[in-house]
Parts: structure tokens; sequence; C-alpha cells
């Protein structure tokens, strides 16, 4: 007696399979002046400081924490298209023990995490976290990471409350 065989379904790997809804409109047709500030921070947080890999890296560690399926397949998409090697960008939700990343990025990965989570037991960003970082970063570089952690902080609500659809690009993420 034979097994009859299945064909698995397979699994969309773009959002154009997908029928994705955003929740709401794109924000730019309601308040236009928001791509000003978007543009406004972008140049802050890529001002050359610090590496682009870095800030992409610190911004898919965010979209982790916070659960953001939209912004850990952006910025995966971001590092892919700079030419990151994907045991890299997968290895950001382990980077504590992955041996991919470099000191300085660990100390940026290790930041964005005390800023995202709450510490019951003391400061977010303890003085010892803070002396790590100094000694990777000068004041500029550190405002400069300080700004690109803002930035995606700033996005965080937006992309869980709006739903934006992951995997478009810009200006066509919104559906409604």
């Amino acid at each position: 007696m034979s097994t009859p065989t299945t064909t698995p379904t397979p699994t969309p790997t773009t959002t154009e399979d997908d029928n994705l809804q955003s929740r709401l409109p794109d924000p730019i047709q309601l308040f236009p002046e928001m791509g000003g500030v978007a543009a406004a921070m972008t140049k802050v947080a890529h001002n050359g400081l610090i590496p682009k890999t870095t800030i992409a890296l610190v911004h898919l560690r965010a979209g982790q924490i916070v659960g953001s399926t939209y912004h850990t397949v952006r910025q995966a998409d971001i590092l892919r298209k700079s030419g990151e090697a994907e045991e890299r960008i997968t290895a950001v939700a382990s980077w504590r023990d992955a041996p991919y990343f470099t000191d300085a990025e660990r100390v940026a990965l290790e930041l964005v995490e005390a800023v995202l989570n709450p510490n019951p037991f003391g400061e977010r960003v303890p003085d010892e976290l803070f002396a790590r970082a100094s000694a990777h970063y000068d004041d500029k570089a550190l405002w400069t990471l300080t700004l690109a952690i803002s930035q995606i902080y700033f996005f965080i609500p937006v992309a869980l409350i709006a739903k934006p659809i992951p995997g478009k690009p810009l200006g066509r993420n919104y559906s409604k």
C-alpha cells in the first residue's frame, strides 16, 4: 500500500501574496511635515560617525525586542542589500554569544536593549555600560548612536499601531 504524497503549501516570501492591509493610512498623507522630521532624523543618524551597518543592526534588534515584524523585515532587508552576511543578520537576536559582531557593535546592541527593556533593579543604562560605550565612541558618535536609537524608538509606535505592510518600500507600505 502506498502512502499518498502531499505537496506542502509554499510559504509566502513576499507580501505580494499576503493581501496584508495596514490599519491606518500613510501618516505623510495626513501630516506632510512628518516627512521632514523623518528626513532630519535620518540625516542625524547617518552622519557618518557610526557605520550604517551598526545603525541597521541596532534598529533590527529594537524591532526584535518590541515584536515588530515591520521593523525586523525592513532592517534585515537593509542589511542584506548592503551586503551583510546572513549569519550576522540572523544572529542579532542572539548577539551575546554569536561570534559575528565587533566589540563596538556589541556595546551598541547592548545599549539599545538597555534603553528598550525595563530594569526593575536600577538604571536602564548603568554607568558601567555607558563607560563601555564611551570606550568605543567619542561624545559626538555616542550622541549619534543615542539619536539613532531615538529614531527607531520614534517609529516603533507607528509600526505597532498603524501596522505598515512589511516588505513594501516606503511610500507603498500603507494600504488605506
